[in-house]
């Protein structure tokens, strides 16, 4: 084997090599926002088990969660901050509102987005709503599948409602509910 092409196989190699480190490191990044979206996802389905749980066999379903708590019933939702401070220890909901809470606790992203759609009658888009919730709270950055989740766990429990136009979904708050 010539000096050249030693030279040429080893340079072969480095750029393999290079080019190998690189789809390594493209797919570590892919792989490091899903874990991030999934984690929303499962802290968003600990609260929604943890609340289902709670509010198990809840009899009177006229009257709502806020209203059993010393909170205002305005601009909230039934998945209160108080669901995530008592998740027992050991159960996922727990340990997501400990990762979550480091000292301090943070409304919730429902309450959030009620709170962005209570602004206005008209209805929104839950891009708008994500864009708008990042640049009032810039320490929250969830993924537009994790505020369409939200939007539609919200849709589901009567505190919000879907409009459909052409291709759009669009989002307004139910004014029977915020209304006390």
């Amino acid at each position: 084997m010539t000096s050249q092409s030693a030279a040429t196989l080893r340079s072969r190699y480095v750029e393999q090599a290079a080019s190998d480190l690189e789809q390594n490191r493209r797919r570590q990044q892919e792989l490091a926002e899903r874990i991030t979206v999934l984690k929303q996802e499962e802290s968003l389905l600990a609260d929604i088990l943890s609340l289902a749980e709670r509010y198990e066999g809840f009899a009177d379903a006229s009257r709502l969660p806020e209203q059993l708590q010393d909170e205002p019933p305005v601009g909230k939702t039934k998945r209160s901050g108080a669901s995530r401070r008592t998740a027992p220890a050991g159960t996922a909901a727990g340990n997501t509102a400990r990762a979550g809470a480091k000292g301090k606790s943070r409304p919730l992203l429902g309450d959030l987005l009620m709170e962005l759609l209570g602004r206005t009658e008209e209805p929104r888009l839950a891009k708008e709503l994500r864009d708008e919730l990042m640049e009032q709270h810039p320490d929250r950055d969830p993924t537009p599948q994790v505020v369409r989740n939200t939007l539609e766990a919200l849709v589901a429990k009567g505190r919000i409602q879907r409009h459909k136009q052409q291709r759009s979904v669009m989002y307004t708050l139910v004014s029977s509910g915020t209304a006390g």
